[in-house]
């Protein structure tokens, strides 16, 4: 599956995305940390990647207007260990989701 990891998000875990068999980038790798989010939707459609973001305007257009899929972290501030360890216990449901074909995943 490929992934665009949005910038409220640490790059560690675009790279803890690809060590899991994923691919994955960090808006920050493809100069995009400032872009408007209609700019960063527009490369998650480019290449076929589901959004992951703490962004709430991602879910809420996507829930209006379709477009990519969004993984939406829902997790508090946190430490960055903490944040990945907890996504990384989710992926296997995460992954699930998005293969049924669901737009918008929750990651509490």
């Amino acid at each position: 599956m490929r992934f665009l990891v949005d910038a409220q998000l640490p790059p560690a875990l675009a790279h803890q995305l690809e060590s899991r068999g994923h691919n994955a980038e960090h808006v920050a790798d493809l100069g995009l940390e400032r872009a408007a989010d209609g700019r960063v939707r527009a490369r998650a459609v480019e290449s076929g990647a589901v959004i992951v973001t703490k962004d709430e305007d991602f879910a809420v257009h996507q829930l209006l207007h379709g477009g990519p899929s969004i993984v939406w972290v829902r997790i508090g501030n946190t430490r960055r260990a903490e944040l990945l360890r907890r996504f990384d216990a989710g992926l296997p449901e995460i992954i699930a989701a998005l293969e049924r074909g669901e737009g918008l995943v929750e990651v509490t």
